[in-house]
Parts: C-alpha cells; structure tokens; sequence
C-alpha cells in the first residue's frame, strides 16, 4: 500500500504579495524552500489561516533571504498581503518507509525568516 504522507510544511508564513497577473504560482524564499526540502516546480498545498481559503499550485524560487511569499496568478484571489498562510508539500511512502519517514516543519518568525525546523507534529491534547 502506497500512504500520502506529509512531506513538509511552512508554518504560518506571511503573504507578502499577491500579483494577479504573474503566471500562476507561488514563490517563495529559497532559504525556505531549502530549509522544507520543497524544489521548484513541486506541487503545493496553501492553507490561508486568515480566510479559510484552501488551495493548491506549485511552488518556483523567490529571491533567496528576501522573505518573500508571492500568490500568483488565480491563486492571487484567495490571499491577501499580510495573510498568514501555511504551505505544505507531500509525498507517497510505502508502508515499510512510514516507519522512518519525518517530515520537516520549518517555523519562521514575522519576517518570514526560519528560525526552527522540526520533525514531528506534536500529539494534540485536550484542554483542560
């Protein structure tokens, strides 16, 4: 059995334009594409904390240590500058691989500069 699993994840990242008119896409600081081990052209999913708005294009290279997190083209319509916006990437694992698969959780601060990488989303608990 082939399992979708998470692959990587930008957490609550800044929008930091929005231009309708690019070509489609979303581009993102090197540094943090590096850092999610996301490559260029690789499918991405962006959840926008803000709105609610789900949607899905692929990534290219925004200027490497700039910050920058552009929605373009259509996907433009469902951000805004300033949005808080999660990015994630996934990948098909085999059964045996999920054993050892660790996807790579980069958190930025309110520049959009990395400041820890994880490898393990944490057990939700309930409040008390």
């Amino acid at each position: 059995m082939i399992l979708t699993l998470l692959k990587s994840k930008i957490h609550r990242v800044r929008a930091t334009h929005c231009d309708l008119h690019y070509e489609g896409s979303c581009a993102i600081d090197e540094d943090l594409l590096d850092a999610a081990g996301i490559v260029e052209n690789e499918q991405v999913h962006i959840w926008n904390v803000d709105s609610g708005q789900r949607f899905v294009t692929y990534a290219i290279k925004g200027e490497r240590g700039s910050g920058m997190v552009s929605v373009n083209g259509s996907a433009a319509r469902r951000a805004c500058v300033g949005d808080l916006l999660i990015i994630a990437a996934f990948a098909q694992v085999s059964e045996e691989e999920r054993a050892t698969h660790q996807p790579r959780l980069v958190f930025v601060d309110e520049k959009n500069r990395q400041v820890s990488l994880s490898h393990r989303v944490p057990t939700q608990m309930m409040d008390s």
